[in-house]
């Protein structure tokens, strides 16, 4: 049975401004924001829908988190520069430039591994497995350039994608690895 990956994360960047007052933007009544200079150096702000989070920093740049697909992501910057603007804050850029960052995905290949086999079948080049720190077997596929997470479960966390197409390549690559080894049912 083929698996196929689930878009937990989406992290995408723009500027949508050259600067911000950020406590102007606390006192204009930004609803749900959180500001404190001395714990971190950008504004926190949460929206519901399209579900995410923003970092806003003081250069005018954005950190958008937590959307479930690239188009959530877009639409959420989008709505914030609308909502930037309604506020009252100038010269607002409502058509950035957005960047993808990184997008994490999962996938389960509905079996279990044993993680210290793959580890000794793939050698010590794209492989790092250490039980005691860290349960999972971490493999860096170098095309497309993602980080595999590699659970005994069959479970996968698929982290460093520009495009759902990284994610579903990096996929492919462990399947057909651990089929040629005959880890696959």
């Amino acid at each position: 049975m083929e698996s196929t990956i689930t878009i937990e994360n989406v992290v995408a960047s723009t500027a949508l401004a050259t600067e911000f007052d950020l406590v102007k933007i606390m006192d204009s009544g930004l609803e749900g924001a959180e500001y404190n200079k001395t714990k971190f150096p950008g504004l926190v702000y949460r929206i519901d829908n399209p579900k995410a989070a923003f970092l806003i920093f003081t250069s005018g740049k954005v950190v958008c988190t937590g959307a479930k697909t690239i188009n959530n992501a877009h639409k959420a910057i989008i709505n914030l520069a609308n909502k930037l603007k309604d506020i009252g804050c100038d010269k607002i850029n409502l058509e950035p430039e957005i960047h993808v960052q990184n997008i994490v995905a999962s996938a389960d290949l509905k079996t279990t591994l044993n993680l210290n086999t793959i580890a000794i079948a793939f050698g010590l080049e794209n492989v790092e497995y250490e039980p005691e720190v860290f349960p999972g077997l971490i493999y860096r596929v170098e095309a497309p350039r993602v980080v595999v997470l590699v659970f005994s479960s069959g479970k996968l966390v698929i982290t460093g994608g520009k495009c759902e197409e990284d994610c579903n390549g990096g996929l492919r690559i462990v399947r057909k690895e651990f089929d040629n080894l005959g880890l696959l049912c």
